[in-house]
């Protein structure tokens, strides 16, 4: 493995997890995935073009590693035994309850719109990034963060508007703060 090709493996770990959790909904599964990426990425490292857009190409293969497990246990019967996260912690009982109906629009948006948004909203991805990590036009992939955008407007408002990425972004930090302290918490404890 080259030295270039090994740092960029590593800075993309961190986003690549983000992906896996939200294609995956748990944590277990997710770190599975990553690591099953990984081990494709290595050995097909020869078939990397130097140059080219690495995250890209490391965002395609975890998510046709996804989308290959996804089938596998379609033919076995056992599809979805995610149960939906809970979110608890100390802070307003107002807020917790925002970062819940957050979580929990989240997991009800289809998987690839979910996909999409997690992407360009908490990862900062452009949209010609997206269309490339997921192999679907430009307006594809911005059709899919505008629908998802739309959706968790009319559950979480009740109206039918977008949700502009500086409001998202701040209840997904919030949520992602809960899910930190909680994961301390636990790990203290433990």
């Amino acid at each position: 493995m080259t030295s270039s090709f090994h740092d960029q493996m590593i800075a993309i770990l961190p986003r690549l997890r983000v992906q896996a959790l939200s294609l995956t909904r748990n944590r277990a599964a997710a770190d599975d995935l990553v690591q099953d990426a990984v081990c494709n990425a290595l050995a097909a490292q020869h078939s990397f073009t130097p140059g080219t857009n690495f995250s890209a190409w490391m965002h395609r293969i975890l998510r046709n590693r996804f989308i290959s497990d996804l089938r596998k246990k379609r033919e076995t019967g056992n599809i979805d035994d995610v149960p939906a996260s809970s979110m608890a912690g100390s802070g307003a009982h107002e807020e917790r309850l925002m970062v819940k109906e957050l979580a929990e629009a989240m997991n009800r948006l289809p998987a690839d719109q979910r996909e999409a948004l997690v992407l360009v909203v908490m990862q900062g991805m452009s949209y010609d990034e997206l269309a490339a990590a997921t192999s679907c036009a430009v307006g594809t992939a911005k059709s899919r963060v505008f629908r998802a955008r739309r959706q968790l407007a009319t559950w979480l408002y009740g109206e039918e508007r977008d949700i502009s990425t500086v409001e998202l972004r701040g209840a997904v930090e919030r949520l992602r703060s809960r899910t930190q302290a909680r994961v301390a918490t636990a790990t203290a404890s433990a």
